[in-house]
């Protein structure tokens, strides 16, 4: 009879563990995909302010971490934090919040500055709020200032429609465009030297149980230019319609962009070339380093470009 009881309690406490982990697998697909549509938001019939697509975008992105799903992980309290439980998510979102820090401080210092101009004052508060310490659970918590971070971007964008406006607006000048493109790609050449890696930083090898780390790392940087490459496509649609070689290579690297940032494998395999089984950081890659080509190309085009 207790031997019944045991393996009664075993196969509930099995089945409790594989049921938890398909609903975190599930519930971070349907998190990974980000709802928010620019054509509906902005009908291309009546263009915005420039800044207010590019701006209303990122602060989107940072709303949907910290309000959807379990919010913000990397901070969580260690009882039921990231490393007890959904660290996918957790994983992510410092993916996220990296690519968010280099995409604003971008906006604030080139797309809406020239030469001596003065900064505008509420990207100068976000890109500060988006750089408190991911993981550090209060004073201040991470929520916290980033929630402040996204108030200040719609405050930025509310400034787009004063008369006169008290915000910057983007300015179209290819080689503002060109250091966003760089700074992309060398995040993307982050992800890339990641995702092949075979040791750690202290020289230990990288186990099949560490690859989910840098698989999920690098898809939060995906996620963010993914989304942050249609607002561009649309703040600079007069300039790109004209050029139809830079058309297609914003397409092409949406399209990587995209597949990766949603690439979601019920576990991260880490098999070998001529294995088996599939190795998701190498199939991640793919999608990465053909965004990451793709940008070198947007970058050549754009230092011929008369824009």
């Amino acid at each position: 009879m207790n031997r019944n009881r045991l393996l009664i309690g075993a196969a509930a406490l099995l089945l409790i563990w594989v049921g938890g982990n398909l609903a975190l697998h599930f519930g971070q697909k349907h998190h990974d995909r980000l709802d928010y549509n620019i054509d509906q938001l902005f009908p291309p019939d009546k263009p915005p302010p420039p800044g207010e697509i590019y701006a209303s975008t990122l602060a989107a992105i940072m709303d949907h971490e910290l309000h959807t799903g379990f919010g913000w992980r990397p901070n969580d309290f260690f009882l039921w934090g990231p490393k007890v439980a959904a660290d996918n998510n957790s994983d992510r979102q410092l993916g996220i919040i990296q690519a968010v820090r280099e995409t604003t401080r971008i906006f604030k210092d080139h797309l809406t500055k020239v030469s001596s101009n003065q900064y505008d004052p509420n990207l100068v508060i976000a890109d500060t709020d988006f750089r408190n310490d991911a993981e550090k659970w209060i004073l201040p918590s991470p929520e916290g200032k980033y929630d402040d971070g996204v108030k200040h971007l719609r405050m930025y964008v509310a400034g787009l429609h004063t008369t006169p406006p008290s915000s910057r607006e983007l300015n179209t000048r290819a080689v503002e465009l060109i250091r966003l493109i760089q700074t992309w790609t060398d995040l993307l050449g982050d992800a890339h030297a990641n995702l092949y890696r075979s040791t750690k930083d202290d020289g230990s090898p990288v186990h099949s149980w560490d690859c989910d780390h840098y698989f999920y790392h690098s898809q939060g940087y995906a996620h963010v230019m993914y989304h942050m490459m249609l607002a561009l496509e649309r703040e600079y649609a007069g300039q790109i319609k004209d050029d139809p070689v830079l058309k297609t290579l914003f397409d092409d690297s949406i399209d990587a962009l995209g597949k990766a940032a949603v690439l979601k494998p019920l576990i991260v395999m880490n098999g070998s070339p001529d294995g088996l089984f599939a190795n998701h950081r190498r199939n991640l890659d793919a999608y990465i380093n053909e965004a990451r080509q793709k940008m070198y190309s947007i970058r050549e085009e754009l230092e011929r470009s008369p824009l």
